[in-house]
């Protein structure tokens, strides 16, 4: 095909695969999955005939002495020759970030079972046909491609490995040494002699890689200042007990939904919100997104949920966890999702307090750390109590040195009604509205600042920021039930 059709269906290939792209790419990889599958069993059959037609005397090439002999013959030539044959290794390195949609098993079977063998016979056939096509050998289609990013990202992940190594695996010294010592000889090499091709093309991608760079270094810039600003500005638990169960303020029916990026603690934009508006909610859950660095996260164990004060403020935390597997995007029942297990907490937390036994300490002024063992041993959902035991012994928020009990629970009759009312409190003011409040921290460069920190700030960030999905989005947040409330901090 000419280059102008080659230019041509590239563009209408691109063009359906951003069109398909928010179906999420679990659809587009079942869409592209058979279409790469059918390429690489093409390109190792093509290879497989080329062999079997031009003969399999290339097969000896897998011999390690051939390279020794290549390299005595060719000297520096032989060298400088493997800036042109990086095109049989690359794609090595998408296979790391292929882990951020597929599991690990995947692409550890398909790499060794399908990928790995099929690029070895093509490139094996592309060789037989060479040795007897030499006049050939300029429309080798690797002599366009430039390599030097490649060789940079290898030796990024070998060095990366080599942390890994002996911070998380924590391997013997000799070991280390000798997967340092094996892998920098083999990408030293290559990255040697591809150095010679930067003025031949190879500078495009570093210039790329350099943008990318700058991009990312301002918004982890700015994400971190943001995030820092709200650590340290969070409102302490002992400001809003001095409020008393009102707020200060009127609690009107409904239900306020406050995300925040802070998995303890009071965020300041609630303190902005309360201080400059005359009511709140009558129920006020914060709410935290966090993404771990695990496949996918069960849907059992999605979300946590504890209290935030006594029983009278109706104040709760609820941290949603998700993979990077997890397509939270699409979870249109994340608000159902969240107050079914917000109500299974209520339930959990009204038979913790009816077998109590002992006032040592107390939780929201009337749970017992005791009362929690015993829940523990005798409930069957080992691991629903241990997730909230877990996180209410271990929060500051919920935990107040205990005082005399004006009276002692003789039976769970009590504590069960106290469930039924708030369950049916939370029911009302959920019938009454759920409201969702975004805070927007906007964070802007001093006017002392320097011209390019004002820019990266002030321009590139806010950028990123203004094309960033919002929660609104991934959850699907109507816009009547939308609230944002804004503050800036200048860094």
């Amino acid at each position: 095909m000419s280059n102008g059709v080659v230019v041509l269906v590239a563009v209408v290939i691109l063009v359906g695969f951003f069109s398909m792209q928010h179906y999420g790419t679990d659809r587009v990889s079942w869409l592209f999955a058979p279409i790469v599958l059918l390429w690489f069993l093409l390109i190792g059959g093509i290879g497989i005939f080329n062999i079997w037609k031009h003969g399999s005397s290339v097969l000896k090439a897998f011999s390690p002495v051939y390279i020794y002999r290549y390299f005595k013959r060719g000297g520096q030539e032989g060298w400088t020759s493997l800036g042109g044959i990086m095109l049989s290794i690359t794609g090595t390195e998408a296979l790391f970030a292929d882990l951020a949609h597929f599991p690990v098993s995947a692409v550890q079977l398909a790499f060794t079972l399908i990928v790995f063998p099929c690029l070895l016979l093509a490139y094996s056939g592309q060789a037989a046909y060479l040795m007897n096509n030499l006049d050939h050998s300029q429309d080798v289609f690797y002599r366009s491609i430039p390599g030097t990013a490649v060789v940079i990202v290898m030796l990024v992940t070998t060095f990366l490995m080599i942390m890994i190594m002996i911070l998380v695996w924590r391997c013997h010294w000799i070991l280390v040494l000798i997967f340092t010592g094996l892998s920098l000889i083999v990408e030293c090499t290559y990255f040697s002699s591809v150095l010679f091709k930067i003025d031949q093309g190879g500078w495009v991608p570093l210039v790329i890689a350099g943008a990318f760079l700058v991009i990312m270094y301002v918004w982890h810039y700015g994400t971190v200042k943001r995030y820092e600003f709200e650590m340290h500005s969070k409102v302490s638990m002992a400001w809003i007990l001095g409020l008393g169960p009102s707020l200060g303020l009127v609690r009107v029916p409904g239900i306020g939904l406050v995300y925040t990026e802070l998995a303890s603690g009071v965020p300041h934009i609630f303190s902005h919100f309360i201080t400059n508006l005359p009511a709140i909610h009558s129920v006020v859950v914060f709410v935290c997104v966090k993404y771990l660095p695990v496949y996918t996260v069960p849907e059992e164990e999605r979300f946590l949920v504890k209290r935030i004060g006594p029983k009278n403020f109706h104040m709760f935390r609820c941290v949603a966890r998700y993979g990077y597997k997890d397509l939270h995007k699409k979870d249109e029942s994340f608000e159902k999702k969240l107050f079914d297990n917000l109500f299974m907490f209520v339930r959990l937390e009204s038979m913790m307090e009816g077998c109590s036994d002992s006032d040592e300490y107390s939780l929201c002024g009337q749970k017992t750390v005791q009362s929690m063992d015993g829940m523990l041993s005798n409930n069957g959902n080992t691991r629903t109590a241990s997730s909230n035991m877990d996180i209410s012994v271990s929060s500051l928020d919920s935990i107040e040195p205990a005082k005399s009990p004006p009276h002692v629970k003789s039976s769970g009759q009590t504590s069960s009604q106290t469930e039924v009312d708030e369950l049916e409190f939370l029911n009302n003011n959920r019938d009454a509205g759920v409201v969702h409040i975004l805070g927007n921290t906007v964070v802007r460069a001093r006017r002392d600042s320097r011209f390019y920190k004002k820019i990266a700030v002030d321009y590139i960030y806010a950028f990123l920021r203004k094309i960033c999905r919002e929660n609104s989005v991934i959850f699907n947040v109507p816009h009547e039930s939308l609230l944002n409330v804004g503050q800036i901090f200048y860094v």
